[in-house]
């Protein structure tokens, strides 16, 4: 797998159960990648650990004052300089296609779960874990999973320097052989702490990502009620927390780094006196003391991978268990395998016995506006995870939870409270996979976004002069605009899509009413002969239903048109004149009294 080949035709299945699974799943899907890595780095770290061979052999040659003997030592370093150059360019280009390709697997993973899963996801696991999984921590995934190769070629290097210096000077080599293993492994026991330190700092570090994510969201509203300042404070103090926390985590790097340096220092000292104690003595030669010598102060640079691996490990461990968190979720059902098609028909929740019959604008009214946002996923095939074992929405008699994931999407589209807007020009906002019967300029009147338009054009003509509102920039989530007019384009946008079921939650919640009756005549007017299910409870809305689905306790407590509930269902009413329950009694005594009224005049 190269670069240019991204992204995956298919990312695969991930084995989630754990976090150091996922890591050994990822290395193991890419092991082309890894053994290329590998071969080039043995071929860097051998040219490196050849040098001292080269160095030994030309010092020797020259007390020696053999000129042959020194042009083929020269020859060696030569070749050891075109193996190290080669093998660390092609080490370095593969390391990073290992990491990239690991990073970008990990994210077409995130991906496919927040396709499948919809807005289920957020409600499942925290926003900010998610920005957190889907940016930081797929780097330092993708940096384990490169890291591998590189340290399993400075570990075979280490080896064959070791195994080399005990065959070329037995004595020296001993002491080589038996101190590097103890560098290597010294700092083991500081490596639990470590980890645990980073652990803590990652944890932390999402809290804060978490909380700046929510303070975002949240900022227009934090504005209104003058809480700004309030959520900065908290920001503030999660932030100084993983600040301190990173302090901590540093200076047990730290410590294993000093570690790393002082003992091949020692090992340094302690073969360069027993070596020149030898060769004083005649038992070794010159040339062979300068082969040791360099051999051991070249190691020093395949052992930074022992360090480096174990860091590697610490930081991706945490976010390999976050990432395999959220890869864990599924379906509260899987599709049956069977191919239904594309179905059409009236839209039923046998759970609930909500039914919106196909062709019609149905209204559903719920007394719970929490009830009503889980019912409406629910009837788009979102359940909810603790929905399992509840039966399945079906769609003209063809259960949702069993339909492939694309054809369940195709068929019945949700739109949301708080529905996001991608940033983008408009035109690109409405480009979206459709049936092609309803044109953006359509969508756009039916969603009443004349003023929208306006104020797009100008600010287009603003920017290049052109006044094309379509080719207007609209920022992140749509933060230029204001609440209505977001919501007054996202209803463009699910218009636009045409599918054969439209479920909208609260489609008019931020706008006035005059626009809000313009809109219900309209939307139901583009829709005719297509299912639409509206919950809201705004009288001008749910007048121009054909059907209104009274919700109580989760279960369909009266059907009919808005007036013949309005009149006849004391719960319908209170719900949808916000009456309370003294307004409805005194409501009561007034009618009755008037009834009484009423008789005593027909008596007299």
């Amino acid at each position: 797998m190269q670069i240019r080949d991204l992204p995956y035709p298919d990312p695969g299945v991930a084995d989630a159960r754990s976090g150091p699974r996922f890591l050994f799943w990822l290395g193991r899907n890419q092991l082309g990648g890894q053994f290329k890595a590998l071969a080039w780095g043995l071929l860097h770290f051998c040219g490196v650990a050849g040098l001292p061979l080269g160095v030994g052999r030309a010092v020797q040659a020259v007390v020696d004052r053999s000129g042959s003997a020194l042009a083929l030592s020269g020859a060696l370093i030569v070749g050891c300089g075109v193996a190290i150059t080669l093998g660390d360019t092609m080490l370095h280009r593969t390391a990073v296609t290992n990491w990239i390709t690991a990073a970008a697997r990990v994210q077409q993973l995130l991906a496919r779960k927040t396709a499948e899963l919809g807005s289920a996801l957020t409600r499942r696991v925290a926003a900010g874990e998610v920005v957190a999984v889907s940016t930081g921590d797929v780097e330092k995934i993708g940096w384990f999973v490169e890291a591998v190769s590189r340290f399993a070629a400075a570990a075979i290097t280490v080896v064959l320097v070791c195994v080399g210096l005990a065959l070329y000077e037995p004595e020296l080599g001993v002491v080589v052989a038996i101190g590097v293993p103890v560098l290597a492994l010294a700092v083991l026991p500081l490596l639990p702490r470590a980890t645990r330190r980073a652990d803590i700092q990652r944890e932390k570090a999402g809290r804060a990502t978490e909380l700046a994510s929510d303070t975002v969201a949240g900022l227009r509203v934090l504005r209104g009620i003058g809480g700004e300042e309030l959520f900065l404070g908290r920001y503030r103090q999660a932030s100084q927390e993983v600040r301190r926390a990173a302090v901590r985590s540093a200076r047990m790097w730290s410590l294993i780094s000093a570690i790393q340096v002082l003992l091949p220092g020692l090992l340094l000292i302690t073969v360069v006196w027993y070596g020149a104690g030898l060769a004083q003595d005649g038992r070794i030669e010159v040339g062979e003391l300068v082969t040791a010598f360099s051999a051991v102060t070249l190691l020093m640079y395949p052992l930074r991978h022992f360090e480096e691996i174990a860091m590697a490990y610490s930081f991706s461990r945490p976010s390999a268990k976050r990432a395999a968190r959220v890869l864990a979720l599924r379906r509260t059902t899987e599709p049956s395998g069977v191919e239904y098609g594309r179905p059409s028909g009236d839209l039923y929740d046998p759970d609930t016995g909500v039914l919106a019959p196909a062709g019609q604008f149905t209204a559903v009214v719920c007394g719970d506006p929490d009830g009503a946002g889980l019912l409406a996923e629910r009837l788009g095939g979102h359940p909810a995870a603790d929905a399992e074992g509840a039966p399945s929405v079906l769609l003209g008699g063809v259960p949702l939870d069993e339909l492939a994931l694309d054809e369940a999407r195709a068929a019945v589209l949700v739109q949301d409270k708080d529905p996001v807007l991608l940033s983008g020009t408009l035109r690109e906002l409405l480009d979206v996979p459709a049936s092609g019967k309803v044109a953006a300029e359509d969508a756009l009147a039916a969603a009443q976004c004349a003023d929208v338009l306006d104020a797009l054009g100008q600010a287009s003509s603003d920017d290049d002069g052109q006044g094309d509102p379509m080719r207007t920039r609209i920022t992140e989530r749509g933060r230029s605009l204001s609440g209505g007019q977001r919501q007054r384009l996202a209803l463009a946008r699910s218009l636009v899509t045409d599918p054969e079921v439209l479920i909208l939650d609260e489609p008019t919640s931020a706008v006035d009413s005059h626009t809000e009756s313009r809109i219900a005549e309209s939307v139901k007017g583009l829709r005719a002969g297509r299912t639409t299910v509206v919950f809201a409870s705004s009288p001008l809305l749910l007048d121009r239903a054909d059907r209104v689905v009274f919700v109580h306790d989760g279960t369909v407590a009266a059907v009919g048109t808005h007036r013949e509930l309005l009149h006849g269902t004391d719960g319908y009413r209170a719900v949808v004149t916000r009456e309370t329950e003294e307004e409805r009694l005194d409501t009561i005594a007034a009618v009755e009294s008037l009834e009484a009224l009423e008789e005593i005049e027909e008596s007299a």
